[in-house]
């Protein structure tokens, strides 16, 4: 391990905005285990609030959260630099949850659990509680793939081009996805 990674992995980490996420990648390449538990850190909440937000089940979050974490460190060899680490991290989930969709195994039912809190923000304090729970039962009820898409671009902050390469689709499907997800929580909304 070198110096420098092992110093600039040392400091708390914060928001993935302040941290030299490359930096860290790199640390994280060369086998840093202080830099693969910041990376981890760091994205963990994101990554498991998307994941719960599509499967609506805890435990089944924290499972694929937890998987994504270990198939994206053993892999991260194959990461190339200069791509987008949160992108190439949320498409591993994305592929991860698709599989389990795929198997017979994904018949489980879910356990009853409460939406995961954040702290509160703007958004939070002008609407009312009676309004954000309606929206969150509508944003529940879309199918996967429009909650997905809308989720990585409100949520997360992706572009269509990032939202395209965790979904494996086309920019333009991307961008339709989110379209027609706000389309249909709009009509939730009128009348």
């Amino acid at each position: 391990m070198g110096t420098e990674a092992t110093e600039h992995t040392r400091r708390v980490p914060g928001p993935p905005e302040e941290v030299d996420e490359a930096a860290l990648v790199r640390a994280a390449q060369a086998q840093d285990r202080a830099a693969c538990a910041q990376l981890v850190e760091m994205y963990w909440p994101r990554l498991f609030r998307w994941l719960y937000q599509l499967s609506h089940d805890r435990h089944l979050a924290e499972d694929l959260a937890q998987d994504t974490f270990l198939k994206a460190l053993a892999n991260l060899g194959r990461f190339r630099a200069g791509t987008n680490f949160k992108a190439w991290l949320f498409r591993i989930a994305h592929n991860s949850f698709a599989n389990l969709h795929r198997s017979p195994a994904s018949r489980r039912t879910p356990l009853p659990d409460d939406l995961p809190t954040r702290d509160p923000g703007p958004a939070e304090n002008v609407c009312s509680r009676e309004t954000l729970a309606d929206l969150a039962l509508a944003v529940e009820r879309l199918p996967t793939e429009f909650r997905a898409a809308l989720l990585l671009r409100v949520e997360e902050g992706l572009s269509f081009r990032q939202i395209a390469g965790v979904l494996d689709t086309t920019e333009e499907t991307a961008r339709w996805r989110v379209f027609k997800a706000r389309q249909k929580l709009l009509s939730q909304f009128e009348g």
